[in-house]
C-alpha cells in the first residue's frame, strides 16, 4: 500500500488546527469519521490504540514528519489522512524540529506485513525532499492528492 492508495482528496487536511501532536491526532482521527472510513462509535477506542502506540515512543521521524499509527480490528482495510500545519507542531520528534506533515494511518489486527509495508512505503516517500517540499508549498488539498499521486506512482 503506497500514500495514493491510502489517502483520498476529502482525507487531506492542508491546515491542521492543531499545536501539539495528541491534538493533531484527534484532529485526524476525526476526519476520518467525518469521511467514513471509522465509524463514529469507534472513534475513542481508536484514538487511545494510536495515543498508546504514540506513547511508547514518537512517531515524530524527523524533517518535519510524523507518523502517528496503530493496528485495530475496528476496522476492516488500512485507512489513512494526512495534514499540514503551516506552523509545525511539536511531535517529540527524534530531531526536536516541530512537525508539519502528519500521516496517520491504521492497520486492521492482525496483519504484521501489512503495517510494516506500509509504513515502510510511507516513510520511504516522505524522506525525500522534493516531495515534501511539494506538499509544504501546495496551495490547497486537491494539490496536495495530486503531488501524493504522482509520486506514488513512481515508487
Amino acid at each position: 500500500m503506497n500514500l495514493g492508495d491510502i489517502l483520498s482528496l476529502e482525507t487531506i487536511v492542508p491546515d491542521l488546527k492543531s499545536a501539539n501532536r495528541w491534538d493533531a491526532i484527534d484532529e485526524l482521527i476525526q476526519n476520518l469519521v467525518s469521511n467514513a472510513r471509522i465509524r463514529p462509535q469507534d472513534r475513542d477506542a481508536i484514538i487511545a490504540v494510536v495515543k498508546k502506540r504514540e506513547s511508547s515512543m514518537s512517531t515524530g521521524i524527523g524533517f518535519g514528519i510524523g507518523i502517528p499509527h496503530a493496528s485495530t480490528d475496528l476496522i476492516q482495510e488500512v485507512v489513512g489522512a494526512m495534514g499540514r500545519s503551516i506552523t509545525g507542531i511539536d511531535f517529540d520528534a527524534l530531531d526536536n524540529q516541530p512537525v508539519n506533515l502528519v500521516m496517520l494511518f491504521l492497520v486492521p489486527q492482525g496483519q504484521f506485513q501489512k503495517h510494516l509495508h506500509t509504513l515502510a512505503n510511507i516513510a520511504k516517500l516522505l524522506h525525500i525532499k522534493e516531495f515534501r517540499q511539494e506538499l509544504e508549498q501546495a496551495a490547497d488539498a486537491a494539490a496536495m492528492y495530486e503531488i501524493i499521486k504522482k509520486y506514488s506512482a513512481q515508487k
